[in-house]
């Protein structure tokens, strides 16, 4: 599944990256890299931006760049 059909309050782990070239590397660039812990706080009324909690800050991307991240239940 992508980031972008994660529910609410689920916290899960990114398994990849999608995108290429600066797309790619701006995501990773915010945090979001392959195994990191990503919580799903918030989603705006119609459905972007979506708001995360990664590596223990607030982060908001836009529903676009979600679908480009590929993750799975995190195991905690």
């Amino acid at each position: 599944m992508n980031l972008k059909d994660a529910k609410i309050g689920s916290t899960v782990a990114v398994v990849k990256i999608g995108g290429e070239g600066a797309v790619r590397r701006r995501i990773m660039d915010m945090g979001l890299t392959k195994g990191t812990k990503v919580t799903v706080r918030k989603v705006a009324p119609l459905g972007d931006p979506i708001e995360l909690t990664v590596r223990g800050y607030e982060l908001s991307i836009r529903k676009e760049d979600a679908e480009k991240i590929e993750v799975t239940e995190a195991n905690d």
